[in-house]
Formats: structure tokens, sequence, C-alpha cells
């Protein structure tokens, strides 16, 4: 999911639980209940309220600050040192910290009142007793401020505990002014080796079930026991607090009526700040599966017999991928794939077992992709959804209407909320499977069968599976039922403002993946992905909001533990209250180089397409990209002209694997390096190896590459030509050094109805046709939610026949993009891993300010590479409307033929075959417009 989406989403199901706390959440008020009933009553109970004299801050008309619902907090910056920003203290007046285990501090005639013990805290001179160069720029987004400290004999775990407040009081102890405290870094400094911890959740053994949770300001935590996913409870047993690292725990000595294949929760009792002391039925963060909707953990050893498929332990990888530049990805959504493929079960339609079909249409296509030279299925999220009915979800009734109507989206927009899909950027459960996919979503044991049962059948088809996963957020955060981690540590896992707020720029709740259990987590829970279930690869959503020193110590944690790769790729989007750097080097595209992580280039995106990413229809229209061919009345409109030499000299750099170090000619005659290339503010070269950048023409987030183009191309582009565009798009990204990333359907000429945001818009927006009769344009106006404001626009577009492509313009895009992976395939040339070598084996001709516009020739040179199989390769993309004729007298003398691919009889491009033409002594070439050509010096 994109920056470009989720800056623009107000996504229905989640508008509710963007809460601070629990607003507008009934919650329960009980006393202590020590029954099994408790077990079943929940998710919230507030056994203590916090005093209403503190639910606003208040202050007198002497305080030296104002302290409002909008004033900045004071954060712990460690144990002992705190920092209270804009914070400025005058004569007199001093800060004490105030502390109740019970809850009960309240305000009473301007003093506090309630507490158990309280204390002042000395005025710190940072000059004298500066911080660490880590802690100093880990706070620096806070700005100015007083830094404070603990006394000595004050005990820092204890203060983290219970409530506690920070106030600023005048010589009388008058309280001037008041706060909670942000405590993850004091969490951090105190609990540091509870990072070290390799079985929080649960461990099953022989006589019964380990558990451990991390919850280091709970007062009490209580396991409660369940024989079946509906039973009542049968158990609930007290856990103990490991004092060293806040972990509590209880070993299979007081579980042994706990065994794999049963349930579980936890009873948590603790203070929430603005709300009270309250006791939380809450999952476990580290289940490894649930019960249906999320409601119970599940109790298993996953390497439990049960809970394989027959063949499991012998199923292996496919070893096809001995470097990031040879993984060819395709990006596919579990119900996409075959909630209308009729050649499925329909029991199976939609669900993991789908996978499993090798005979269904949609297994034949992925197996013709694997032949071609396709390496990789990423899939979209496939753990726990918060947002999808796991039981009873709804199938919308669409009714039959004309393709610009509005009724359609009506229909699927009237049950968004309640059907069966989602994208799923809606993290509930990390490290457990989706249970919406699963024949049985109420058996714990089945998700996780099943699950393994779909990596088998993509395994068997020669294909590695990959997962998107989603660190970057939660669903929700507080006290919300779909909130699991604020729940057991309350202000710990989300990254908060200085005002204490949640931050939502990705779209929800951010999570703190800088704090060390919150990256703990991250790192735990991709390695129970890639060794549980044979995950080969990872694609991280938004992976810029997420620490570099987080990627890097899972990248060597995977390959320590697990003995081979697993390649890391992600969003390194810079955006937010992390841009820049503002909290910890990012994991962003700028901040990567070095570690053979790859991030999505925008660039060579930006310059196929046109325009940017999340461009409205109208916007987009008005912005084509390098794919888009001048018309004959624009042959002299020197601004387009200017503008496909600019996109040319990007996809260029982009082709070169948009490394930091690779130099070209560029349009005004000069050479320059990839790192001086301007891109906007940035460089457009960022990368230090091929492997760290991922190129793509379309995804899920946005219009697809069809409907861009519907609104790029002329109106009265023919359905062929539309294609060839398609088809021009797709083998520049095949062709280009770097992973290549292709979006399910785009050699189908996939369309979403002109859809640009559709994360809810359901099966009936979503679909795939693997058939090919039906690429899904014309299924109505996309929903109003995203699109109302393009209608106008979209309308006559939607409604024109002319526009949607039949069965063979469909087909024959399809045999272009297997072809096109045949020749990528074909030599190692095309899938280079040292930057070294690409700078030395590509040169690219036409360049500088009298090329052709509209043509990219470049040449890879294989001498010396005994597996390069031809001693030269020169392609030629031509995005032209006319034939491109060039000489290249570097080419000349040498025995060009066309690509084997693409001279065979067989071959998908006719026009390419027939027409490309080659004079191997003057080294002239000649290609077909809308192409791409490859031509080759074959070995002797």
């Amino acid at each position: 999911m994109g920056v470009r989406s989720t800056l623009s989403r107000a996504w229905p199901r989640l508008a509710a639980w963007m809460l601070s706390g629990v607003a507008g959440m009934p919650l329960a008020t009980a006393a202590v209940d020590p029954s099994l009933a408790a077990c079943d009553v929940g998710p919230v109970t507030v056994l203590t309220p916090q005093a209403s004299t503190l639910a606003t801050p208040t202050v007198t008309a002497t305080a030296t600050a104002t302290a409002t619902s909008a004033a900045p907090q004071p954060v712990w910056l460690d144990a002992r040192r705190l920092r209270w920003p804009g914070l400025t203290l005058v004569a007199d007046e001093v800060v004490r910290w105030h502390h109740s285990m019970s809850g009960a501090l309240t305000l009473v005639d301007g003093r506090m009142s309630g507490g158990d013990r309280s204390g002042t805290l000395r005025t710190v001179d940072a000059t004298r007793e500066p911080l660490s160069a880590e802690t100093t720029a880990q706070a620096a987004y806070l700005g100015a401020g007083t830094e404070f400290a603990l006394e000595a004999e004050t005990d820092p775990a204890a203060l983290q505990r219970g409530q506690a407040v920070i106030t600023v009081e005048d010589a009388q102890g008058r309280v001037l002014r008041w706060s909670a405290a942000q405590t993850a870094r004091a969490l951090d400094a105190i609990y540091v080796a509870a990072g070290e911890e390799a079985a929080l959740g649960v461990t099953v053994a022989p006589k019964g079930a380990a558990f451990k949770l991390w919850a280091p300001t709970a007062d009490r935590v209580e396991l409660c026991a369940y024989d079946g996913s509906d039973s009542a409870a049968r158990a609930r047993l007290p856990l103990s607090r490991d004092d060293r690292t806040g972990i509590w725990g209880v070993d299979t000595a007081r579980t042994s009526a706990v065994r794999s294949g049963s349930y579980y929760r936890y009873l948590i009792e603790l203070f929430v700040p603005g709300v009270g002391r309250v006791r939380n039925l809450v999952t476990d963060p580290y289940s490894v599966s649930l019960s249906a909707d999320s409601a119970r953990s599940y109790v298993a050893d996953l390497s439990e017999p049960r809970l394989q498929p027959r063949g499991w332990s012998t199923s292996r990888i496919p070893d096809r991928v001995t470097t990031p530049t040879d993984m060819v990805v395709y990006e596919l959504h579990v119900r996409d794939f075959s909630r209308d493929d009729r050649s499925v079960p329909a029991a199976q339609r939609g669900k993991y077992l789908a996978f499993t079909q090798s005979g269904s249409a949609g297994m034949r296509h992925l197996r013709a992709l694997s032949r071609a030279g396709l390496t990789d299925v990423h899939l979209l999220p496939v753990f726990d959804l918060a947002t999808v009915p796991e039981r009873g979800c709804l199938v919308p009734r669409v009714p039959q209407a004309a393709p610009d109507s509005d009724a359609q989206q009506a229909a699927v927009m009237a049950v968004a909320d309640k059907d069966c899909f989602n994208w799923g950027y809606d993290p509930f459960h990390y490290s457990a499977p989706e249970g919406s996919f699963a024949s049985d979503a109420n058996d714990g044991a089945v998700r996780v069968r099943e699950l393994r049962a779909m990596v088998m059948g993509l395994h068997a088809a020669g294909l590695r599976v990959g997962m998107d996963v989603v660190y970057n957020h939660t669903t929700a955060s507080g006290q919300h039922p779909h909130s699991v981690l604020d729940r057991i540590v309350p202000g710990y896992y989300q990254r908060l403002d200085a005002l204490g707020r949640v931050e939502r720029s990705t779209c929800c709740d951010n999570t703190a993946t800088e704090h060390r259990m919150m990256g703990k987590l991250l790192v735990d829970s991709v390695v129970l992905w890639a060794r549980e279930y044979k995950i080969a690869s990872f694609r991280f959503d938004l992976m810029g909001h997420q620490p570099r020193a987080v990627m890097e110590q899972l990248q060597a944690r995977l390959k320590r533990e697990l003995g081979r790769e697993v390649q890391l790729i992600g969003e390194g989007w810079n955006f937010g209250e992390v841009a820049n750097g503002a909290r910890f080097v990012q994991a962003s595209q700028l901040s990567l180089n070095g570690t053979g992580i790859g991030t999505f280039s925008d660039r060579g995106r930006d310059a196929v397409r046109g325009g940017a990413a999340g461009d409205d229809a109208a916007t987009s229209a008005r912005r084509p990209g390098f794919i888009v061919p001048a018309e004959p009345a624009d042959t002299g409109n020197v601004a387009r002209r200017e503008e496909l030499l600019r996109q040319g000299d990007l996809l260029k750099l982009a082709m070169a694997g948009t490394l930091r170090g690779f130099e070209l000619e560029t349009v005004d005659g000069r050479r320059v390096a990839g790192d001086k290339l301007p891109y906007g503010d940035q460089p457009a070269g960022y990368a230090s190896v091929p492997a760290e950048v991922v190129n793509y023409v379309e995804n899920h987030d946005n219009q697809t590459l069809f409907d861009a183009l519907v609104l790029k191309l002329p109106r009265h582009t023919s359905a062929d030509y539309r294609a060839r565009t398609q088809a021009v798009a797709l083998g520049i990204n095949a062709l280009s050094q770097g992973v290549a990333y292709f979006h399910a359907g785009g050699e189908l000429l996939r369309s979403k109805s002109m859809d640009r945001n559709s994360y809810d818009s359901g099966d009936w927006f979503n679909r795939l046709d693997w058939t090919g009769r039906d690429n899904g344009f014309g299924a109505g106006l996309p929903p109003a939610r995203d699109s109302g404001s393009d209608y106008a626009l979209l309308r006559p577009l939607l409604a024109d026949p002319a526009i949607k492509p039949g069965p063979a313009q469909i087909d024959w895009t399809r045999r272009v993009f297997l072809d096109q992976l045949r020749i990528r395939a074909s030599t190692p040339l095309f899938r280079l891993a040292d930057p070294e070598e690409i700078r030395r084996r590509l040169v690219f001709h036409n360049t500088g300010p009298d090329q052709q516009a509209g043509v990219i020739v470049g040449r890879l040179d294989g001498a010396g590479r005994t597996d390069a199989v031809f001693e030269r390769v020169l392609y030629v993309v031509n995005a032209g409307a006319a034939e491109a004729a060039l000489t290249l007298s570097a080419e000349a003398g040498f025995a060009w033929r066309l690509h084997p691919v693409q001279r065979a009889v067989g071959a998908a491009d006719a026009r390419v075959r027939t027409e490309a033409r080659i004079d191997a002594a003057q080294g002239a070439f000649r290609v077909p417009a809308r192409s791409v050509a490859v031509f080759v010096v074959e070995r002797r």
C-alpha cells in the first residue's frame, strides 16, 4: 500500500477506530472478579476510572506555560532522564513526579492527592550531563525544552507501573501544570533484557504449554484457557512476573491441562492513562493462529504433523534465485486469484486451497509464467486481518447495468464494511494466518495447514512464495477491541507525536518500530513466516517508516538462523513524521544504499506512465509518459519533445539499475552520474547495487496500467495499439537491471474500471479473468469514495466500446509478456548483480540532444562471461508511433540477429519478427512502432 493511497484514504471500516483512548467505546465498570466468568467478559472492563479532575489539564494564571490538551507532553529519554518540550521554569517552580499503584491520583484544591509516593525531579544542565549521541538523535524531533532527572534513590521501574503524573508546582506545592509522560524509551532502557527473550508467546511441550507475555507495566496477568474455539473457559491461571525483563510467564508445571489444539487469552490488569485502571481480555500479539474473527489465540507448535499437509516436510523452495536481481515477482491477492475462476471447486474459490488445484485456469496461467521466467509470487497480506468478517461475510448483488453506470459501485459499497474483500493492510495479528482464506476460520489448525498447502501448490509450479507484510501500522490503538498491542503496554507500541497523540501518516495507527520490543516483534514475526511457511522473500509496506537498523538486524538473523538468503524489498518512501531521518535513519530509498535491501523506484515508474502516482483522472490525462507516443499534430511541440527526452534519461538510468555511479549522456549533452541526475528535489540514482532497486510500472495501488493509459492515450487509439503500448511498458520492466516486479493481470490488460484506490472495492472491481475473455474495463463507474469527482471525465471513456479490448488483444499481450520473460531469463546480462559489471557492460546509444525522442537503445557486452550465452545483446525500445531507424557505428560489423525468442515461428509479436531489420555491416537497425526488439550476437 503506497503513500499515495494512504495519504488520501479514509477507510470506512477504520474511521470509527481512529480513537484517542476509548472515546465513544462502551466500557464496563466492575470490581475484581476472580471467577472464570471474567474470561468471557470483555474486551475492556474499567476497574477504577481515572479521576475526573485529571481528565483535562488545567493551569493557574501564574503558570509558565499553557497546559491545555494541545500542550506537549514530557517524554522519558531513558530510564532516568526526562525532557519537557517547550517548558521553561521560573524562580521557585519545581517539577515533581506523583505515583499511585491503584490509579487514585486526583487534584484537590490545586494539590496532587491520592498518591502512594512522590518526589522531585532535578533540573539537568545538558552541557554538563550530555546525552549519548544516539539518545540525542532520537530526541531531536521533540525540539527544545527543559530536561530533568530522577534522584538517585528513586527506582525508575516502579515509577513506570501504575499511574504516574509529572507536575510543575510553585513553592507552596500548588500544581501549575500537569501531564502524563511518554514512557517508551524508559521501558526500553529498564527492560533491555527482554529483547533477548526467544520464547514469547506459547511454547508447547509434551507435559503442557508455557506462555510468556511482555507486559512490564501490568499489575496482574492471568491466562484464560479454553478447550475449544467457542467453549467456556476451563481455567484461569496466574502468571508470574520477571522483574528483570518485564515478562510474565507460566510454565508447563501449572498448565498441564492446556494442550495443543486448545485456545487462550490473557486477562491483564493495568493503568491506562486517560482511562484508569482496567482489566483487558486480549489475545496474544505472538499468536500463531486464532479462532474465527480473531477472538482467541490458538495453542500450537507449528512443527506438529497435524499442522502439516501431506508432503510439507519435503516441499522445497524452488532453487532459481541466486541473487536478488534474479527475482521476477508477480504481485497477487489470494482472493482475486480464484474468486471468479470457475475451474476451481466452488468451496475453494477465494481460498488458500485454490492454489492446490493444479488443473485450474489460474494455476495453468501461473505455470506458464513460471516456465517463461517468473520466479516469485508475492501475496498481498495473508496475516490475520481486522476488517474482513471471517464468518458470514457478504457478497453484494451487483446489478447488470451500463458500463458507465454508478449502480454497480453503489451495490458494492453498500456492503463494503461486511463483504469478503479487502487488500489486507489492516493488521490484527502479525504472525497468524488470515482466516477468511481458510475453509474453516474457526479452527486454528486449518488456517496453518491450508496456507502451507497453498505454498506447496506454488512450489509445485516452480514458484517461490513471497509475502506482503505491514509492520508500519496497526488497525487500531487505545482500548479499541481491534487493538492488541496498545491494550497490553499502553503508549509503547504506537509512535506518538509531542502531544501524545498516535501518529497516523500511514493511514492508520503508526507503530514505533524504533522501540526495542516493536522492532523485535517485527523481526520475530518475519523469521517465523520464513521458517515455518518457507516464505522466500518479503515486501514491506511503507518500509521507510521503519529504521534501517531493524531491517539490517532482520536481514542478518534470517541468514544466520535459516542458512539461506531471504530477499527483502519494500516501499522506501520518505514522508510523514519520520521524513528525512527526523527520528532515526530510515529504511528508505536514500538511506538503504549498501544494504542490498530493495526499494520500489518511482523514477522509472513515473517516466513510463507519466505524472505521479495518486494523480486524479484529470491530472493524469494531462501528464503522458514516455510510452505515450507524440501525435502527428504534436511533432512540433517543443515542450512535449523535451519532456520525452527527460523521461528518456530517467528510463535509461532505471534500466541501468538506478545506480548512483552509473554515467550517461543526458539531453543537454553532458555526462552525468546517476546521483547527479535530478528527480524533483532528490537524486534520480540512489542505489549502490542493482539489488536495491525494484522496477515496476504498476501494482495494487492507483490505476492499473491499462486504466492509466485510457486517460493518457488519445481517445481514438485502437485496441491493438493500446495493447502494444502496454507491452512496451512491460518490456521496459523486463529488460531493466534490478528486481523486476509485475502486477497480476498486467499481461491480461487488467482494468479495475478506472478505480484508483480499490483497497475496499470488493470482488467486482478487483476481479481477474484467467481465461482472457474480459479485462474488467466497463464494469461501471468506480466507487464514488475516491473517484466521484472524476465521473464527468470517466463516463464517456467507460461507455466507449472501442476502448475495451477483446480476447484477441488480451491473448496477444499475454503471449508477448511470456516472450519478454523468456528473453530476461535467457541471459544473466539482464540480471547483473555487480554495479561495476553494469557500468562496464551496459552502454546506451541514441543519447544527447540530437537523439530520437521516444526511443531507448541499450547494448550489453557478454565478453568474458562464460554464462552470458550471447557475445552482445542490444535492445531497442520504440515507444513512438512511427518506425525507429538507427545507425550505430559502434555496433557495425557484428553478426547481429533478432533474439531467438523473437525470431521463432511462434513468436508473439509478428510485427517485430517480420518487420525488424538489421544491416549488420553498417550497424543499422529498424524497429516497428510501439515495439521492443532485442538483437543478439550469438556465440560460435
